[in-house]
């Protein structure tokens, strides 16, 4: 494992120790409205990287669909097999997703994109469209430059901050989102508020970007 991705497991493995649940039990607001794409589309196959410890993967297999997701934690791992039984979960890095054997009609990715530099984005996106089937679509959530930690921190990549050692963050205005994405087929993009529960930190909501795509063969081909 390259020092990079060394030290993010070793950021999120202390996350995860420290808060466990750390976003609370319930799903992303994000996710519902990715499930009635889904339906719309006919997916029943999902892969889901970077899955935490299950609380969107349970949403998905509870409603019929197939779910794997991949998680770099160990901690967060363990938890996941508790929360959400009825999916499959891999140790191992979002950026290995191309070792999974398996293909599937869907991606959902929530606040996993944001959290790579510019060359890690663009290979992370790539490997995820490898895993769709032809037709199957990609639907990723990030933050937006919209988010109140915007600008905070060392400026190590434009607009990629790292506020917390250890955790750069990318922050997506509509434009850089849909550039990221610009090989697929766009479907749809938004902004989304999305809450969350930190516990004894209280409630705090994020202002995120959304993006959905379609994958064709020829998509992947070049």
């Amino acid at each position: 494992m390259c020092d990079y991705l060394f030290k993010m497991k070793e950021y999120w493995d202390k996350r995860f120790k420290d808060g466990s649940s750390i976003w609370g039990k319930n799903p992303s607001s994000s996710t519902r409205h990715a499930l009635t794409i889904f339906n719309r589309r006919n997916v029943h196959t999902l892969l889901i990287p970077g899955s935490g410890y299950g609380r969107n993967s349970k949403l998905f297999s509870t409603a019929g669909l197939r779910v794997v997701g991949v998680e770099i934690s160990d901690t967060a791992f363990n938890l996941a097999k508790e929360f959400d039984p009825h999916s499959k979960f891999y140790n191992m890095s979002v950026l290995d997703i191309e070792r999974i054997s398996e293909m599937f009609d869907a991606v959902y990715c929530f606040n996993v994109l944001h959290l790579f530099r510019q060359t890690e984005r663009r290979q992370f996106i790539k490997s995820c469209a490898l895993k769709i089937n032809d037709g199957g679509i990609l639907y990723f959530v990030v933050f937006s430059e919209q988010e109140k930690n915007y600008g905070k921190g060392e400026e190590v990549e434009q607009n990629t901050f790292e506020s917390k050692p250890g955790r750069p963050v990318h922050y997506f205005s509509e434009n850089d989102l849909m550039k990221h994405f610009s090989a697929y087929k766009l479907i749809e993009t938004g902004l989304v508020e999305d809450s969350e529960d930190h516990g004894e930190e209280g409630e705090h909501t994020h202002i995120l970007r959304y993006i959905v795509c379609a994958v064709s063969k020829k998509d992947k081909a070049e």
